[in-house]
């Protein structure tokens, strides 16, 4: 994953207020059950020491969804707000949380954010009908950046009736301007693959439609594509079936992104390109050599020393006094989590119980040397 959103929160001067909250917003009383549930957030972070300044942000975002809109459709969010009540993360959660986080503290508490964030696999929801298409396009961040409906010609959509001479002239016809409206349909899908780095492309909706299109599809696209047979365009048709089926192959992707780390993390290490545990990983984001980095996504209480920058990390005071600075006590993953942004390394979150020899930490790296061939 790409952590590069993360750079305006360690930007930012803590303390800082971490949320992740359920905001669901689908119900008669909506509005004053979210209200209920922020307020009783507020009243945690208050009672943690938190600022009004910051309180008042978390507050004001998090109600959102009671003014309507799209922050109204989500079920789980996250927030980060700094000391100085600027807000400076704010990102939608797969479903209501898990495991909801209300903390005042010096580093934002982010691995429970990264474990719960909606799928951030770029992907095309491709819903056709002979005419066109409606297109959802939903970029890295796993939301949807933008909404494009395509309309072709209708002129002789129709295969009619007739008979005599002109029959064939209009089945031709007809067939003509089906493959023409599909043909815009897909150079913009093929634009949007050129533009995105898209993990699928969902095709549902008309079945002859469907067809017409997947064949015009170009290269760019082609081996992307996930035809489904429900949803369609027709005003108040049921698009709940296609938003599912689009999550699953999210999910899909995401579990495959896992499994693919690990088996990384093991092939590199023949030839010394990973480490793992938290002293070589360590080392190894001192020296600004890691890719990916490969948490656990249960961190037990373990602490690391950090100094002036997010790279001055050391396991003990002596690899601090190698550093020639002083230490400052910090939860291991968000010490982690600081140097992997600081280096703009890549982030992968994975269960506890598929990280390899159960350490907590491992890392693809970008290079080896003398030290890191003796450490593995």
């Amino acid at each position: 994953m790409d952590v590069s959103f993360l750079e305006p929160v360690f930007a930012a001067e803590g303390p800082f207020a971490t949320v992740c909250a359920d905001v669901t917003h689908t119900t008669e009383n909506a509005d004053t059950e979210l209200d209920l549930r922020v307020r009783a957030i507020t009243e945690r972070l208050t009672e943690q020491g938190a600022p009004e300044t910051a309180v008042e942000a978390v507050r004001s975002r998090l109600l959102e969804g009671n003014d309507g809109g799209q922050a109204g459709t989500l079920r789980g969010r996250a927030v980060v707000v700094a000391a100085d009540g600027s807000v400076v993360l704010d990102e939608a959660l797969a479903d209501s949380p898990r495991q909801e986080t209300s903390e005042w503290s010096p580093q934002p508490a982010l691995l429970p954010v990264l474990r719960q964030l909606a799928g951030r696999v770029p992907h095309l929801v491709v819903i056709a009908d002979r005419v066109g298409a409606d297109i959802s396009v939903v970029g890295p961040a796993g939301r949807t950046e933008e909404e494009k409906q395509l309309e072709g010609d209708t002129f002789h959509m129709q295969k009619v009736k007739v008979g005599g001479w002109a029959h064939n002239t209009y089945m031709h016809t007809a067939e003509n301007q089906w493959v023409e409206n599909a043909d815009q349909v897909a150079e913009e899908i093929a634009s949007l693959a050129r533009r995105l780095p898209l993990g699928f492309v969902l095709v549902a909706g008309d079945v002859r439609a469907r067809q017409i299109l997947t064949d015009r599809a170009s290269d760019s696209w082609s081996d992307l594509v996930v035809s489904m047979d429900e949803g369609g365009r027709a005003a108040g048709a049921d698009r709940e079936p296609v938003q599912r089926r689009a999550a699953e192959l999210v999910a899909e992707h995401e579990a495959r992104a896992i499994a693919e780390a690990i088996e990384q993390v093991q092939a590199a290490g023949a030839h010394g390109l990973s480490v793992t545990g938290t002293d070589q990983v360590v080392e190894a984001l001192r020296k600004g050599q890691v890719e990916t980095l490969v948490l656990a996504d249960e961190f037990a209480d373990e602490t690391l020393l950090v100094g002036g920058s997010p790279l001055e990390l050391g396991v003990d005071q002596h690899d601090m006094d190698a550093l020639g600075i002083h230490g400052e006590v910090v939860p291991a993953d968000r010490a982690l989590l600081a140097a992997a942004v600081a280096s703009s390394a890549g982030v992968v979150v994975v269960p506890a119980s598929a990280m390899p020899d159960g350490a907590l930490v491992a890392a693809v790296l970008r290079y080896t040397d003398a030290s890191t061939a003796s450490a593995s």
